[in-house]
């Protein structure tokens, strides 16, 4: 398999990379748009940072593509709904340049208090200015967190070891980290006019965009000092420079901007109290090197494995848990497939029910799988557990998920039920057995029966009267096609019952059209799964 690394990315990563057997690596820094295009015409796999941008062409002009890793945490060189669409894995390295981050945040912090920057361009000027140069110091003062990830988590460390008090606001913090953290958990309210040095450590999205705006600011303490070392946007600059220039915030240190790189004519390179850097947040060489090993092994991992590890656009695996997961997604996809192929073409909703121990389990994974299997015969080779949502959704099919921990008979079930529009309703369910977890059908359409998941089946509802076994494989003898298993099931004597027979290989069209035509057979289905 063939792996762009498009960016400079750490030796030892691309070292990495190619003692891989069977991986080639090509390396092609600083190419052109026009290039890349031609590069990953039969690329599995492509290494970037932040300069080249995958586009929805680039998408486009690589069929085989399965993996962009980005040696970072942002992603927005990559078109993620692009990448999702053809089913490509978009991956970050969050925990990479945490420490870089958190480090470069409290040196803006430190120089937000104390006027370091401006005290050696002084003295570089041949300069002796102690009376204007006085700071502040950050023992007592009051920091607000806004956004307690990995990286808010390392700056709080930092703050409570100088003496600060953290104030912190995140819709997502428990209490209960909150006080093991020793910080105090508010909302962006309460954070807002008590404190007095202010650092957002939110990803850029739709919510978070320009949430530090000129009402937020009107709410903060006259001479509070702001930092931005997440994503430019979050703060909304217009209105930083206004209040920079009338003093309402006394400081600032901004390490990323909403364009970037930052024009030459920009305002805030006239300030005097704002220090600026060029997006340096993990441009350290620890940094670089732990995000380059670290893209390149979750490469690794999903080309020789499917392990997928903080990736953007579908849930994260590693390789443990795909080891426990592999059965039921197996399970899933066949049952996902089997449903299909049963049920009416004009579908309104599906639902899945997990049911017993497989509730404790990753079941956004299954769920894909069968959302996969579903789609695999309406869809084509193109569908995967990445674009199979995206895809579903454009079927118009409403989608549930139901878990409860009673399995009835059984240690694990998963069922499937889809509704017409009419309302008719064809439901399928599956469990796993035996030391090797093999996957079963145990139920279709209320009947209870049990066949392996695997190869061929003829789904056969028929009228319960005697001679329909002998009957059913008269006919697939006749056309030499050998029954490798049966199950038989019925909800009351004389009424219908359900068939189901495993075959070698699939009976002709003349042998189908004799079964869906008898007398007795009212429903009659080649599955493949």
């Amino acid at each position: 398999m063939k792996i762009l690394v498009a960016d400079k990315i750490s030796p030892k990563g691309v070292a990495f990379l190619r003692q891989q057997p069977g991986f080639e690596v090509v390396e092609a820094y600083g190419s052109s748009s026009e290039k890349i295009l031609e590069l990953v015409k039969d690329v599995h796999a492509i290494a970037v940072r932040s300069e080249t941008k995958i586009t929805a062409a680039v998408f486009a002009a690589a069929p085989l593509l399965k993996v962009v890793g980005r040696a970072g945490v942002g992603v927005d060189n990559v078109d993620v709904e692009a990448a999702t669409e053809r089913g490509v894995v978009v991956m970050n390295t969050p925990a990479g340049n945490t420490i870089a981050t958190a480090e470069l945040t409290f040196t803006h912090i430190l120089c937000g208090a104390r006027p370091v920057a401006q005290a050696a361009a002084s003295m570089k000027a041949g300069q002796w200015d102690r009376k204007t140069l006085s700071g502040f110091e950050l023992f007592k003062k009051t920091l607000g967190i806004v956004g307690m990830g990995r990286i808010g988590g390392e700056v709080a460390k930092r703050a409570l070891a100088f003496g600060m008090k953290v104030v912190a606001y995140d819709p997502y913090l428990a209490p209960s980290r909150a006080k093991a953290m020793g910080v105090e958990a508010v909302s962006l309210d309460e954070l807002l006019p008590q404190a007095d040095y202010i650092t957002v450590h939110m990803p850029l999205t739709d919510e978070t965009k320009y949430m530090i705006n000129a009402p937020a600011l009107a709410k903060c303490k006259k001479g509070v000092r702001l930092f931005n070392c997440a994503r430019g946007g979050i703060i909304e600059e217009a209105a930083l420079l206004a209040a920079l220039k009338s003093g309402h915030v006394a400081a600032a240190g901004l390490d990323v901007f909403e364009d970037e790189p930052l024009a030459k004519d920009s305002e805030f390179r006239a300030l005097p109290n704002v220090v600026l850097t060029p997006h340096l947040g993990a441009s350290t060489a620890e940094a670089q090197e732990s995000v380059g090993i670290e893209i390149a092994e979750q490469i690794a991992d999903v080309l020789r494995t499917g392990a997928v590890r903080n990736a953007v656009n579908m849930p994260s695996m590693d390789a443990a848990a795909a080891k426990v997961l592999a059965p039921y997604l197996d399970l899933g996809a066949k049952l996902g497939t089997l449903l299909q192929q049963i049920s009416p073409k004009q579908l309104a909703k599906l639902r899945v029910t997990y049911q017993g121990r497989i509730v404790d389990l990753d079941a956004n994974a299954i769920t894909r799988s069968i959302q996969h299997g579903f789609l695999r015969r309406i869809s084509g080779d193109g569908v995967n557990a990445v674009n199979a949502p995206v895809l579903m959704s454009r079927l118009g099919l409403a989608f549930e998920v139901v878990k409860t921990s009673d399995a009835g008979d059984y240690t694990d079930l998963i069922e499937l039920e889809a509704t017409a529009g009419d309302g008719a309703v064809t439901n399928v369910r599956g469990t796993l057995i035996g030391r090797g977890n093999q996957p079963r059908i145990v139920g279709i359409n209320g009947r209870e029966v049990e066949v392996a998941a695997e190869g061929s089946l003829l789904v056969l509802e028929n009228l319960d009267q005697p001679g329909m076994v002998g009957a059913v494989g008269t006919l697939l003898g006749k056309d030499k096609v050998n029954i490798a298993d049966m199950s038989l099931s019925r909800l009351t004597p004389g009424g219908t019952a359900y068939m189901v027979v495993r075959v070698d290989h699939e009976p002709s069209e003349s042998a189908r059209a004799e079964l869906k035509n008898h007398p007795a057979i009212k429903l009659a289905k080649f599955v493949q799964l």
